[in-house]
């Protein structure tokens, strides 16, 4: 078996280093797809020798494969550059390195989060198990953003954690679903989804009982409870959005007034 680790990045000259330290014992290429970075990711990525592609950034599904497409060999790692594999998940990889046929197209793997100074057990953030090793003529990933991997064919799981140090801080995390629910809006509007109105009355409270009680976060300290309390916002931001879409919509259509910039972009 041999092994193409592939990265999507944009401005991660922080993080990319740590994440390409951590896979260049099994890869046997590296692929790095960039979005026209301005720091210096690009000339990390070149350090480690790996396979630099640059395309502009649409969403994630189609960027993801985009990179699974550049990759020289049948088995692909996807690998985040906020993301680390473990020493454990390491030693399963390099085992499966030394066999000649696998039995599987693809397997699922444990992903472990960092975040506010602790690792996060619970809120819904673990085990969170991704299909992130998988025969790139078998799979295509699936949306905009939450991206899916779609595989034909039988999966395993393979014992380790890929780390995920996510957010930088609370105001990175606020920033970045702020920006994903103008995508989710987006989609929300295009599928024609009713009852807006009640949605965004109920459904960010049902959020918060969702992470901070049903998947316990209330056991990760204040870190789930942020958690919590952040993807509750989220949800209110994204039914929002989408009612602020659909009132700019109706107006346009009547000939009427066209929707001033957003107050909640």
């Amino acid at each position: 078996m041999r092994l193409s680790v592939v990265i999507i990045t944009f401005n991660e000259e922080d993080r990319l280093e740590d994440a390409l330290k951590s896979c260049t014992d099994i890869a046997d290429e590296i692929v790095v797809v960039d979005s026209f970075s301005t720091d210096k990711t690009l000339e990390i990525a070149a350090q480690y020798n790996a396979v630099i592609h640059k395309k502009e950034f649409i969403d994630y599904g189609s960027q993801k494969n985009f990179a699974k497409d550049k990759a020289s060999y049948r088995w692909v790692l996807n690998l985040d550059a906020d993301e680390r594999v473990s020493e454990t998940l390491k030693k399963e990889i390099q085992k499966l390195k030394q066999q000649e046929e696998i039995d599987v197209d693809g397997f699922r793997i444990n992903r472990k989060t960092y975040y506010l100074g602790r690792w996060i057990k619970h809120s819904g953030w673990y085990p969170d198990r991704k299909l992130r090793l998988f025969k790139r003529d078998k799979s295509q990933w699936r949306g905009r953003i939450h991206e899916g991997l779609i595989l034909e064919g039988k999966t395993s799981r393979l014992e380790g954690d890929i780390l995920h140090f996510t957010y930088r801080n609370i105001t990175d995390h606020v920033g970045r679903l702020n920006r994903y629910s103008k995508m989710q809006a987006e989609d929300i509007v295009t599928k024609r989804k009713k009852l807006l109105y009640l949605k965004f009355l109920l459904l960010p409270a049902v959020t918060f009982l969702r992470f901070y009680i049903w998947k316990m976060g209330v056991l990760d300290g204040l870190p789930g409870l942020v958690i919590a309390l952040v993807s509750s916002w989220a949800t209110a931001m994204k039914y929002l959005k989408a009612i602020e879409i659909k009132r700019g919509q109706k107006g346009d259509s009547r000939g009427g007034y066209k929707s001033a910039p957003s107050m909640i972009e």
